[in-house]
């Protein structure tokens, strides 16, 4: 007999060899029909196996994250099943859990189009709605290989061939006529298998090496309930809805061309967002004791050499030549500012030393990783560099998240995720350093009454940090700032200050971020706000309308009034119907249309509309208005 402990502390005695399933039957009928795997002693594991030993037992079902993805990596199976029936010649590669489902890899002659993924879906509902029993068997390796031979199944035995001499078997899932390898756990039966839908096909290569071959790959979604998928689909329709490309184009932000990949065209309006943006992070910074500086594009090789760049990112960096000289575009901002530092002799007296720069950074990024706003491969940072004490670290660090909070709170988001990456195997500095500096950035959360995750060995080699995640409007993550402590880089690029015993010390460096790039945090703001951009931030913030030419004069004294007064203001004098005009200026997402008629040509008024509500704000005076956009504007 073997002891058996589940969750709740409780011990079972059971025969050697009894499996999961055996004790999710012998707990009650209920958690035996809704399980689909379970753990021993931490392990993911098929209810089939069989239990030799004492062990920690864990039922896994639906309800649980982990049971979810035991689910979703069935329905890449049920996927497989469903296309070698509709499409026999294809052959199956691989086929992963990925966040909210799967995809499959597969090589095919046919070209898979979105009517074929219709008929996949279709076939694998018909398939899950019988709840047929799928059937595990460990096979030994060499009798794997001869079934995936003689089913022409030639990248399944490829990855046998590949796997390392130490494997002797692998797991066989059947799924009726079809079979499958893979390390599991997966389902008992696919009764379990309810909510899915494929939903999109792309490129791929065998090993994700662009030197072999092509292969399709087709992306699922998978719940474990139909409401869950009934949900994340309409998210997604909303996510597509709005999409800063999209919103980019329509309303007229900025684009994007192949002559230079991963870099942004700004049109006016987007541009306006951004100096804006620019032109508030700025206020702020100053407002917080940083002192903005500009530090060159390019610079010479041995710099990068010396702080440590060029070994870890020389293959992401732009280079160039000049006069025998190697140069590379800056990448990121750090060297720069620690020559700034290094200026001049400096006291403990003078410090922390707060230097911000709207650094403009150039990495290399593959082009297959571009995407839109958000990754792209020239970018501003809001980038920002501390140089204190070590006993500074912690009301540095608690004087920069009220800094970040605010910005945030300003910018539309309230909900922030906050996690504290600690130090990893491989590293510089005494763990005694290492203890102060993360139990600082420690403090200084707890100091904000915030709950906060520890991500154990995520830090930089040089220092741990804090990692500062916004969620938008429709609930998505965005990881955006950063704080950084760096034992490291002050000590290669020969940073010091006088301590107050007179001798040399090397500061600490604290790398801070806020926005993280402002092309990306554009991005983010479009979507956050589906284009409706805030009055302060908005690229035109409000449009005189005019109902006939009598009016031109009139409109454009009330633009020019508008505009002296600080506002971003146009007009639309087009011999257009007045509903006409209003609609496309709607579509535009103006957050206010000043009509003028006669009548208000006369009284010195306009007509106010807001954006977003039905119905006329009513008639004001333009000295109305314009007290009414100051209280705003920031």
């Amino acid at each position: 007999m073997i002891k058996i402990t589940l969750p709740d502390g409780s011990v079972r005695e059971m025969s050697v060899g009894t499996t999961l399933a055996d004790v999710a039957q012998s707990i009650g009928p209920g958690l035996y029909k809704a399980a689909v795997a379970g753990t021993v002693n931490g392990v993911e594991r098929d209810l089939c196996d069989p239990i030799t030993a004492d062990a920690a037992v864990t039922l896994l079902t639906t309800k649980d994250a982990a049971g979810v993805d035991v689910m979703r990596h069935s329905c890449a199976h049920l996927f497989g099943h469903a296309v070698k029936q509709l499409f026999p010649e294809t052959q199956m590669v691989i086929g992963p859990v990925i966040e909210n489902g799967f995809y499959y890899d597969v090589h095919s002659a046919h070209r898979f189009t979105p009517e074929d993924m219709e008929k996949i879906e279709a076939q694998m509902e018909s398939l899950a709605a019988t709840g047929y029993d799928v059937l595990k068997r460990v096979t030994p390796i060499a009798e794997a290989r001869e079934i995936f031979v003689a089913r022409g199944e030639d990248y399944k035995v490829r990855l046998i061939d590949e796997m390392d001499a130490s494997v002797t078997a692998v797991g066989l899932y059947y799924h009726q006529e079809y079979v499958d390898m893979c390390r599991g756990p997966h389902v008992p039966n696919m009764g379990h298998c309810k909510a899915f839908k494929l939903t999109k096909l792309a490129g791929a290569y065998w090993r994700g090496d662009a030197s072999n071959e092509q292969l399709q790959r087709i992306y699922g979604v998978a719940f474990a309930d139909k409401k869950a998928l009934k949900n994340h689909l309409e998210l997604q329709a909303e996510a597509e809805r709005r999409d800063h490309r999209r919103l980019g184009k329509a309303l007229d932000l900025f684009h994007m061309q192949d002559e230079a990949p991963g870099m942004v065209f700004w049109h006016p309006n987007g541009w306006m967002v951004y100096q804006k943006l620019e032109r508030y992070m700025r206020q702020q910074q100053q407002l917080s004791g940083y002192q903005e500086i500009k530090t060159p594009q390019i610079l010479d090789r041995s710099l990068w050499e010396r702080s440590g760049h060029w070994d870890k990112y020389s293959d992401a960096m732009f280079t160039t030549q000049s006069e025998s000289r190697d140069f590379a575009v800056k990448p990121m901002n750090c060297p720069c500012h620690v020559q700034v530092f290094n200026q001049g002799l400096k006291s403990y007296r003078e410090l922390p030393l707060r230097l911000a720069e709207f650094g403009s950074c150039h990495r290399n990024e593959l082009s297959g990783a571009l995407h839109g706003l958000m990754r792209v491969r020239g970018f501003v940072q809001d980038d920002g560099h501390i140089f204190c004490t070590p006993a500074q670290i912690q009301s540095e660090s608690i004087a920069f998240i009220n800094f970040l909070h605010q910005v945030y709170e300003d910018l539309g988001f309230t909900e922030i995720l906050y996690r504290l990456s600690t130090r990893p195997e491989k590293r510089v500095g005494s763990d005694a350093v290492w203890d102060k500096s993360e139990q600082a950035l420690a403090d200084a959360l707890n100091s904000q009454g915030v709950d906060w995750e520890t991500l154990p060995g995520e830090g930089a080699f040089y220092g741990p940090k804090i990692e500062f995640s916004l969620k938008d409007a429709i609930g998505r993550v965005w990881q955006c700032g950063t704080l950084q402590v760096d034992f490291n880089m002050p000590e290669r690029l020969g940073a010091s200050y006088i301590n107050e015993a007179g001798n040399r010390e090397t500061p600490v460096m604290l790398h801070r971020a806020t926005l993280g790039s402002f092309e990306r945090f554009i991005g983010i703001l479009t979507e956050h706000y589906a284009g409706d951009f805030p009055f302060w931030l908005a690229p035109v913030q409000a449009t005189v309308l005019n109902i006939s030419e009598k009016q031109n004069d009139y409109v454009l004294a009330v633009t020019e009034k508008m505009q002296k007064a600080g506002f971003i203001v146009n007009n639309d004098l087009r011999n257009e119907k007045i509903g006409y005009k209003i609609r496309e200026h709607v579509a535009k997402r103006t957050p206010y249309l000043l009509v003028v008629g006669g009548e208000e040509m006369q009284q010195g008024t306009a007509n106010l509309r807001k954006r977003g509500q039905k119905e006329p704000v009513g008639t004001m005076t333009i000295d109305e208005i314009i007290e009414l956009f100051r209280t705003q504007d920031k």
